[in-house]
């Protein structure tokens, strides 16, 4: 492909996706489907605006790549132990039945062989974990107990993905004899390959965020992706599961969000490329000519699907129309559905007939989810059970009820208090030095420039209540300044490193200012006093009114704050109001 018709199909997708995709959103249908539908039109079955969809989707299989790299990032261990109970019973038994249930229909009705019937099961039991957050998002059902029941479920889906891509990879090689071995092999050399890398990874992360820039620590967050999954391509497993061993590994790293953050982007394009790649290469023919099949197939499997979760759900003690909602939420196939297609295609397990009637299937099958979850909510009312609680429904603990940026001495003094509180917090700091040596205590503390909306939003500002700001004075304000736009709702303790700083906090509508050696230096002022023979009673009293006087001085100086021939006359009013308030309270008690 030449320079000017590879611009030229870039173009195309560009069009395509910024048209398809924001009507399906507008139509509560879903960016995924747009993408699919942007593809199909475009691609040779319709109006062949791209005659060859292949290259588009060999380059696009990196955003899928790098999904399955944010999934592992998601993972920590506490939290895949926190909920067990749900993912392994729940989300377990919804795979196991749903697989067996589809496998059974695949063998018998259709008489699709063993192998192909188990591989197609496990394939449509997963559902679309991005579709269905989005829609259990919407429908505010998410923060729930049945939403967390759904999160367990999808959970798992995204934790088999890649078994299913391996099981795939192995029964398509039926040549070889070796097949039980090469799969040992291969687990063999993933399991040394993530030991060796966690004592590798965050020291070469820490060398680069310390002379780096912003700039190389985006391109070490995607050679870290491309390179494991490269490699593990390289000793016979996929490109994807080297990408997920890689999230796993950096989970509990202080530099998850920034790697996070950093990947976000390059993963949103690339997986919308994808699908559009993906739909491309549906023959949109079959939908015309075998549209029972199609449709029918769709409605089954939602079916199938509706009634193995609700049944689940039930007995997890929710209410009959809870459990229909989260069965319709969860009831399409989903988006890994074409990645598990894709690579048996490739590897000629699939026939293209076959991968095109699923990939049709599951497509129309998120199509119909939307609608008929707005039926059910509509007419069936569901509600909301009695807020039943177990140890797995605790409140998320991931999710921080503070966020301190800046974790130098300042911002340890409120991190050391909350953890004594047991207030969970989230702690950022742009020093990577810094950020290994308070790891050393204890102390949960994660690398990133706070400046970044983005990635103050992967750290949880979202769901925060205070954010607690003791980074610099330049940087504090345009921190600040951006929270108080996307969240103004949250409350924001600030550290002033000088007077004209706490002006320029104040200006900016933050209530609650301390800076930073006021209070030591009053508290040492205090011991002073005591030397020189005044009564404790006394200090802490005089102490106290200088605080007050000079809070109260500093309110009545923020307007001239760029005036100084104001501020100094204001400074020298403040000293004789402060000497005769100390000469009233001398007069009163008696002179020390």
């Amino acid at each position: 492909m030449d320079s000017h018709s590879l611009l030229e199909s870039v173009l195309v997708y560009l069009l395509a996706a910024v048209i398809f995709v924001p009507l399906f959103r507008r139509l509560g249908l879903g960016a995924i489907l747009g993408y699919l539908t942007a593809g199909a039109l475009i691609g040779p079955s319709a109006l062949n605006f791209i005659s060859d969809p292949d290259e588009a989707l060999h380059f696009a299989e990196f955003g899928v790549i790098m999904l399955l790299f944010v999934i592992g990032l998601e993972l920590a261990p506490e939290k895949l132990w926190r909920m067990r109970n749900q993912i392994l019973l729940l989300g377990g038994g919804q795979l196991a039945l749903s697989a067996l249930a589809l496998g059974l229909f695949f063998y018998f009705v259709l008489g699709l062989g063993l192998q192909l019937s188990i591989v197609l099961g496990l394939t449509l039991g997963l559902s679309s974990t991005a579709f269905a957050i989005q829609l259990m998002g919407e429908r505010g059902v998410l923060a729930r107990p049945l939403g967390r029941k759904g999160f367990s479920i999808l959970l798992l889906q995204d934790l088999a993905v890649v078994p299913i891509l391996i099981l795939v990879k192995v029964l398509a090689d039926s040549s070889n004899s070796g097949n039980l071995q090469q799969g040992l092999m291969m687990v063999a050399t993933l399991v040394g390959y993530i030991i060796t890398s966690r004592y590798l990874l965050n020291p070469i992360l820490k060398t680069i965020a310390a002379y780096g820039s912003r700039e190389v620590m985006t391109a070490a967050a995607l050679l870290i992706v491309l390179g494991t999954a490269v490699l593990m391509e390289k000793v016979g497993l996929s490109m994807g599961l080297g990408a997920f061993a890689a999230g796993i590994m950096l989970a509990n790293s202080s530099y998850r969000h920034q790697l996070e953050t950093d990947i976000e982007p390059f993963k949103g394009l690339l997986l919308g490329l994808f699908f559009i790649a993906v739909g491309m290469m549906m023959d949109l023919r079959l939908l015309l000519e075998a549209p029972l099949l199609i449709f029918g197939g769709a409605l089954l499997l939602m079916s199938i699907k509706i009634l193995i979760i609700a049944v689940l759900a039930r007995g997890w003690g929710h209410s009959f129309q809870e459990c229909v909602l989260l069965g319709l939420l969860l009831s399409q196939g989903g988006e890994f559905a074409f990645v598990v297609m894709s690579q048996g295609l490739a590897l000629d397990f699939f026939d293209a007939a076959l991968t095109n009637q699923v990939a049709l299937t599951v497509s129309v099958s998120m199509a119909f989810t939307s609608p008929l979850v707005s039926l059910w909510s509509r007419f069936g009312k569901a509600r909301e059970t009695n807020d039943q609680r177990d140890f797995d429904e605790m409140a998320d603990a991931d999710e921080p009820e503070v966020i301190v940026l800046g974790f130098g001495r300042f911002g340890q003094i409120i991190g050391r208090m909350l953890s004594a509180s047991g207030i969970p917090f989230t702690a950022l700091d742009k020093n990577p030095s810094h950020v290994e040596f308070v790891a050393r205590f204890g102390n949960k503390v994660f690398y990133g420039d706070g400046k970044r909306m983005d990635l103050l939003e992967a750290a949880g500002l979202k769901h925060a209540k205070v954010l607690a700001v003791c980074v610099n004075s330049e940087d504090s304000l345009s921190i600040i300044e951006q929270v108080r736009e996307h969240y103004p709702h949250i409350e924001i303790i600030a550290r002033a490193l000088s007077r004209s700083h706490a002006y320029e906090l104040h200006a900016r509508g933050v209530q609650h200012v301390h800076r930073e050696y006021v209070g030591s230096g009053l508290e040492a002022a205090k011991e002073t006093l005591v030397a020189l023979g005044f009564t404790e009673q006394q200090a802490i009293e005089r102490t106290a009114r200088f605080r007050s006087h000079d809070n109260e001085l500093l309110q009545r100086a923020i307007q001239h704050k760029h005036d100084q021939e104001a501020l100094f006359e204001l400074a020298k009013q403040g000293r004789k109001e402060l000497e005769d308030l100390f000469t009233q309270d001398d007069v009163f008690r008696g002179k020390h």
